[in-house]
């Protein structure tokens, strides 16, 4: 009796933990879930504002805001095309690795360019447009570039694919067209060939070499007195039962 009290303590323990692991992984999702949420929504936003500032200020300020919508839109393009390529192409780890450590870089940029949007000197700002401008360059034409080469990668190994099941199409499609024809075939409105038809010495030969070949003596092999079997027995007068009806002459009249 103990020993089933403990084995019930025992399940009933372990139900309660797996409840618990659930729970927690549960709400382990649930929290990234709302992070990756709140993460996105706070981009847009600051995209949408860049690009406001874009078009509404104008000067420095407005020179920054495109600096980092450009920066910005060409690193997420780029992380998002080498994510789900690494999906399919495990080689593409060592470039997932080199985009990280652009990355790094793109993001001291960006944070670089956020503080100057809120910089009073605008002497100050101006001269460090320069510089900031060609670090923007050179970091969106490294992504660009790493982004362009998986796409033309993954493009390379469709056409590659569709190639060979080109080929393979073409050979499947002339192996059916092929098959041995028995004989020309006659042109139309021409009879056929009269070598082709048997004549009477070929079949005397035949039965000359093959005996078994004949099953019966043909008419023409019959002496002339001989009359030919009737095929049909002459009929015999039926016999008449009480219940037929008799037949009626025929009137002359």
């Amino acid at each position: 009796m103990e020993a089933v009290i403990a084995v019930f303590a025992l399940l009933f323990l372990l139900f309660i933990g797996l409840g618990v692991y659930a729970t927690v992984k549960a709400v382990g999702a649930a929290k990234r879930g709302v992070d990756r949420t709140i993460t996105q929504a706070r981009r847009t936003v600051e995209d949408h504002t860049l690009r406001a500032k874009s078009f509404v200020q104008v000067g420095p300020a407005a020179e920054i805001a495109r600096l980092r919508l450009a920066l910005r839109t060409s690193m997420r393009a780029t992380q998002d095309t080498l994510r789900a390529g690494v999906a399919e192409d495990e080689s593409l780890k060592e470039s997932l690795g080199l985009f990280e450590r652009l990355s790094a870089h793109g993001h001291e940029l960006d944070a670089d360019l956020g503080r100057l949007e809120s910089e009073p000197d605008r002497a100050e700002l101006t001269a460090r447009l320069p510089e900031l401008r060609a670090r923007t360059e050179r970091i969106t034409k490294s992504a660009d570039s790493l982004r362009w080469a998986v796409r033309d990668r993954a493009r390379r190994f469709v056409d590659d694919d569709l190639g060979a099941l080109g080929d393979q199409i073409d050979i499947e499609a002339d192996a059916l067209r092929h098959w041995t024809p028995a004989g020309p075939a006659p042109a139309p409105g021409q009879r056929p060939d009269a070598s082709a038809r048997p004549t009477a010495s070929s079949m005397a030969s035949s039965a000359a070499e093959n005996p078994a070949a004949w099953h019966a003596p043909s008419q023409s092999s019959r002496p002339a007195d001989e009359r030919p079997p009737e095929a049909i027995t002459p009929p015999s007068p039926r016999p008449a039962y009480p219940w037929q009806k008799k037949t009626r002459p025929e009137s002359t009249a």
